[in-house]
C-alpha cells in the first residue's frame, strides 16, 4: 500500500474507503465508504464527508482508493478477515 498526502492526491468528487471505529464502541471498526468535498469551513481545503458529518482531509486519517485495499488493511491491522458491516 502506498501513503499519498490526501490534499496532493485525491480530488473533490472522488468516493475512497476508510476504517471506521465506532465512537460508542471502540472495539467495533468496520470499512466505510466515503466521499472528498470541499470543506464547507476552508473551500481551499478537502474533506470527507461521512455519515452526514465533514472530516477535514488529514495525513491522520488512513484513506483507500478501492474497498480491497482497505480490507487488506483492515485484516493487517485487526487480524482475519470477518468484516461487521
Amino acid at each position: 500500500m502506498e501513503i499519498h498526502d490526501p490534499q496532493q492526491s485525491l480530488y473533490a468528487g472522488e468516493i475512497v474507503y476508510v476504517i471506521y471505529r465506532n465512537p460508542h464502541t471502540q472495539n467495533v471498526a468496520n470499512i466505510q465508504e466515503a466521499a472528498v468535498v470541499r470543506n464547507p469551513e476552508e473551500p481551499e481545503q478537502l474533506a470527507l464527508f461521512l455519515y452526514e458529518t465533514y472530516y477535514p482531509l488529514t495525513e491522520e486519517i488512513a484513506v483507500y482508493r478501492s474497498e480491497a485495499e482497505a480490507e487488506q488493511a483492515y485484516a493487517d491491522h485487526f487480524g482475519g478477515s470477518d468484516l461487521q458491516w
